[in-house]
């Protein structure tokens, strides 16, 4: 794309929002639609890659050697990765500008992918996990923070589904693709995919992503970044490790040093001006119930698609050809919801629609723990997309309605704060998954979890998932009003 469509988009812009978007330098912001398909590139890549990786876990784990359920810790290493330097994002788009750090996000990502095709054991493959993650905790927050800067709140759904809707095309083509590589190439390829990917996010990132900054350079609060990084580290290694046997004791040491070092970081935070992770956001009351809200729900959410591939590859016998056609189902229901989601709102308003969703979605996850092989691939397919459908409406509405009343001059701390409970949640329920799978695969005495113990698993997180609705009950009938378009 060249520059010059980008350019003429800018009025585009000022007409559907009726602002008139400007980067530091004083230049107009191009079309936010362009803008949104360019991070799109990125985030597809980075579901892409997570899809087709669960699909591949059984292969992988026979080839490195160890269970499939301890691969949990290649997807926890990622997403820790991103819940330490996502905080940092934010700040380091104000000081460098969001071209910048957007562009060499993806370098990085690329590089950590490089690292995993070459990886030869589960230590290895954990450390180049962890980069990727470091890429992609600055890719999709700093693109997310350009639109927000660049968008009328009227509008801010719409852009949101123009981020969102290119990007689950990763969930629909990672499992059948995934199932493809893992059946007629090798798992390793699963990376290498990222790089023609990597280099198209580059170059249109070049052309179309603005130098955004903040109005105000704030220095960069390294207290604050330990104190909140090693925090989560521990608290998600910590996690990690109680569904190792005979890692309890550490497990609970270092879950009680991440819960120390976390008050440790909430104090330092009420003392400083500009904290890296800003709780104060936290007295909003949009902002606060969704993120108490959306992270019970994506605890449920990073734990289905750890669970799913296992329990059709290791409990039904499925290839994973087989578990990728179906497992994509889900995608395709939530791909399905995102043209739906703004005329939902706008009819019925946030605080309703979350309501409904959460129910719906949630009942959906419980009826994954009925699955057995003698069920009809119909009504798999049917269960998963209709429960991919209603979670993929509660993640548009948390998304759009936790802005909703932060004012512009801290959008840059809220989508730094949001995006960090987010994997962090994520990567929560992946530690859960994996835990309540081991305990079950000790209690029956076996190397691999049954298909009763999956079922626990699914129960489980579809409890917690149900648990949010009581959070979504206290938004105010017109929160977001101004977002959705409903009123009354």
């Amino acid at each position: 794309m060249s520059a010059d469509v980008g350019d003429g988009l800018a009025p585009a812009v000022e007409a559907v929002t009726g602002t008139s978007p400007r980067t530091t330098a004083g230049a107009p912001v191009r079309g936010y639609r362009v803008i949104a398909l360019v991070v799109a590139s990125a985030l597809f890549m980075q579901q892409l890659d997570g899809t087709v990786l669960t699909i591949a876990l059984p292969t992988m784990a026979r080839d490195l050697g160890t269970p499939a359920a301890s691969l949990s810790i290649a997807l926890t290493s990622y997403l820790l990765a991103l819940a330490l330097f996502i905080p940092a994002s934010g700040t380091l788009a104000d000081r460098f500008g969001s071209h910048s750090v957007f562009c060499g996000a993806i370098g990085v990502f690329l590089l950590g992918s490089i690292a995993c095709a070459f990886a030869g054991s589960l230590p290895t493959l954990v450390a180049a996990r962890f980069l990727q993650g470091i890429g992609g905790a600055m890719m999709v927050p700093v693109g997310r923070l350009v639109l927000l800067r660049s968008v009328a709140k009227e509008d801010m759904v719409q852009a949101l589904s123009w981020l969102v809707m290119p990007a689950l095309i990763g969930p629909i083509l990672g499992p059948p693709l995934g199932g493809f590589i893992v059946t007629w190439l090798d798992w390793r390829w699963i990376f290498y995919l990222n790089i023609p990917i990597g280099i198209v996010g580059v170059i249109g990132a070049l052309l179309v992503v603005p130098e955004v900054r903040g109005d105000a350079r704030t220095r960069f609060d390294v207290p604050g970044f330990l104190l909140s990084g090693l925090s989560l580290g521990c608290l998600l290694f910590g996690f990690e490790l109680a569904s190792r046997p005979g890692a309890g004791a550490v497990a609970v040491a270092l879950l009680a040093i991440g819960l120390l070092l976390g008050l440790g970081y909430v104090r330092h935070a009420r003392r400083t001006d500009d904290p890296i992770l800003d709780p104060s956001l936290m007295r909003v009351p949009t902002f606060r119930l969704s993120v108490i809200a959306g992270s019970l729900t994506r605890i449920t959410q990073g734990a289905q698609p750890f669970l799913l591939p296992l329990m059709f590859q290791l409990g039904f016998g499925l290839s994973a050809a087989r578990t990728g056609s179906i497992t994509m189902a889900g995608a395709i229901g939530a791909l399905a919801m995102k043209a739906l989601a703004p005329r939902v709102l706008r009819r019925w308003g946030f605080r309703r629609s979350l309501i409904v969703s959460g129910v719906a979605s949630s009942a959906g996850y419980a009826t994954c723990a009925l699955f057995r092989p003698d069920w009809p691939i119909g009504a798999l397919l049917a269960v998963l997309a209709i429960s991919g459908f209603f979670t993929s409406f509660q993640f548009t509405g948390y998304n759009a309605i936790a802005y909703a009343d932060v004012d512009k001059t801290r959008m840059s701390a809220a989508t730094s704060f949001y995006a960090t409970f987010q994997q962090l949640t994520l990567s929560l329920g992946i530690c859960t998954a994996a835990t309540v799978l081991e305990i079950g695969s000790l209690l029956n005495s076996t190397r691999q979890p049954t298909l009763a113990t999956f079922s626990i698993a699914f129960v489980v997180v579809a409890t917690i998932s149900m648990s949010a609705i009581i959070w979504n009950r206290k938004f105010a009938p017109d929160a977001g009003e101004e977002m959705s378009g409903h009123h009354g």
